[in-house]
């Protein structure tokens, strides 16, 4: 009796041992889990905090040295401000003074001090000799601004035309073409080395040759590019200023009045002219033909006879003569009539 209580006690405390066992294996398990999945968000927090640092770093964000770290995280960072990598600046300035040699020289002046310059240069005289010149200037991106704004101040702004392009995407494809093409011609000369037929090389060389050729062009594009985008161009254009005309008005004034009525009095003038020497050919030809008709053709035509005096059955017609004058006039008929 005593054995088979023993036994029976046993199997109970050997079932609960057993649960025992389980509990404790699946508590050791998610114990697990839970740290496995803590380390990854700790290392995910730390990521972020890292690039959230680096983006701030890089952005310059301006925070105080020596405030907690809490009131940093609560405030949202500024997006940086994202400025192209590769544009081409142009200008083109129209500008009237009183002397364009001493505006070109200091245009020069600027341009060199700068670290640039000129690029072509031509200078003309128009109808009435006022002098005109048209400059290109050449300065580097970093003092176009300032640059720009001396030209500006030389003399009277005319015009003023200004122009950024951004060619960022052009240069990085032109970039990753030149290192493809570059590694497809070093391929080609590999190629060349270890082939052993004649065929084989002939085929290989035209191919070299023309992956060269596009290599070079690539390369003359990838230059002009970065020459463009390092160096800004103006275009300066400089005209002398009239005389008589002041800076800060553009109203006529008694001697242009008299100079635009003198203008189109000659003008008309010449209109004129123009038209008595259109009509003179024409004028005297027909001159010409009257001349003829009443000195040759007009003798030469037969004559009309004079017309006979009205006849009738008794004779014809007395005349009708004119009646007599007094002898004496006027004065002769009244001694008359006084003797």
């Amino acid at each position: 009796m005593q054995v088979r209580r023993s036994a029976r006690s046993a199997r109970p405390v050997s079932a609960l041992a057993g649960l025992l066992l389980a509990a404790a294996l699946a508590l050791t398990g998610c114990s697990a889990a839970d740290d496995s999945g803590a380390d990854g968000a700790d290392k995910a927090a730390g990521a972020r905090a890292d690039s959230q640092a680096d983006s701030g770093a890089g952005s310059g964000a301006g925070y105080e040295e020596g405030k907690g770290g809490a009131a940093d995280d609560g405030k949202a960072s500024a997006p940086p401000k994202l400025t192209p990598d590769h544009v081409i600046h142009t200008a083109s300035l129209t500008v009237e003074v009183e002397n364009v040699p001493k505006a070109l020289a200091r245009a020069r002046a600027a341009t060199e001090s700068a670290g640039g310059y000129v690029g072509e240069e031509s200078t003309a005289r128009d109808e009435e000799g006022a002098e005109y010149t048209e400059v290109v200037l050449r300065v580097p991106v970093d003092a176009y601004d300032k640059v720009l704004a001396g030209l500006e101040g030389t003399g009277r702004l005319v015009e003023r035309n200004a122009e950024a392009r951004d060619v960022t995407d052009q240069v990085v494809d032109v970039d990753s073409r030149v290192k493809t093409q570059r590694a497809s011609v070093a391929r080609i000369r590999e190629l060349m080395d270890r082939a052993t037929k004649l065929s084989d090389v002939v085929t290989l060389e035209g191919e070299l040759s023309s992956r060269q050729a596009e290599l070079e062009s690539l390369l003359a594009r990838q230059a002009s590019l970065k020459d463009r985008t390092d160096l800004a161009t103006i275009t300066l254009s400089l005209s002398e200023r009239p005389a008589g005309r002041d800076d800060g008005s553009d109203d006529p004034g008694f001697t242009d009045a008299l100079t635009g009525g003198w203008d189109a009095f000659v003008t008309v003038l010449r209109w004129v002219v123009v038209a008595v020497a259109a009509v003179l050919p024409f004028a005297a030809a027909l001159l010409l033909l009257v001349v003829v008709w009443r000195r040759v053709v007009r003798p030469q035509l037969p004559r009309r006879p004079a017309p006979a005096p009205a006849a009738t059955a008794l004779g014809p017609l007395p005349s009708a003569r004119p009646a007599p004058r007094p002898a004496g006039g006027s004065e002769g008929g009244a001694g008359t009539e006084e003797s």
